[in-house]
Parts: C-alpha cells; sequence; structure tokens
C-alpha cells in the first residue's frame, strides 16, 4: 500500500517553508495542534527548537508517533491499574 506525500506549507519562526507528509501524518498533526489550543505554526516551532537532527518533516513523524506511544502506554498502565484494582477487590472479598 503506498500512501502518498503532500507538500503543505506553513510559517515556522516566521519564516515560509514546506513540509511534505503523508496525510494521516498531517491529519494527526493538527489533532495534537489543536487538543493542545496551539497553531499549527506554534506546533511546528516548538517541534523545530527540539529536533537535533533530520528535517523538520521527519521530525513531525517522529513527534506524531511518539504522541501516540504516549498515548498506547498510558492505556496500558491505566488498564494494568484496574486490573490490580479489580484482583485486590476480589481478594478482599
Amino acid at each position: 500500500m503506498k500512501f502518498p506525500i503532500v507538500k503543505h506549507s506553513i510559517v515556522v519562526a516566521g519564516r515560509k517553508t514546506s513540509v511534505s507528509l503523508e496525510d494521516e501524518f498531517w491529519k494527526a498533526f493538527r489533532e495534537i495542534a489543536s487538543e493542545r489550543d496551539l497553531t499549527l505554526s506554534d506546533l511546528a516551532a516548538t517541534i523545530d527548537d527540539n529536533r537535533h537532527e533530520g528535517n523538520l518533516s521527519s521530525a513531525i513523524r517522529q513527534f506524531v508517533l511518539g504522541q501516540y506511544r504516549n498515548q498506547i502506554s498510558e492505556h496500558q498502565g491505566r488498564a494494568a491499574h484496574e486490573r490490580l484494582v479489580a484482583g485486590a477487590a476480589h481478594v478482599a472479598h
């Protein structure tokens, strides 16, 4: 399955640039910015400031992937906690 890469224009730290992202990464990037009540430009600037190597497009992909990995880890942690609490309640009875 091939995912087309689309160029998107964005202003980062006052300069216009473009990032090349697959639609799914672009949608996720927009959702994360919205959830944080940030503009795409502000979130991109933060990512740009914190990247150590590679281009901005790659840094955005890594950021989006990291956000979803964190959500999975948090969900797994909550589920494990709930199982532990349920098990303790069962033992107490």
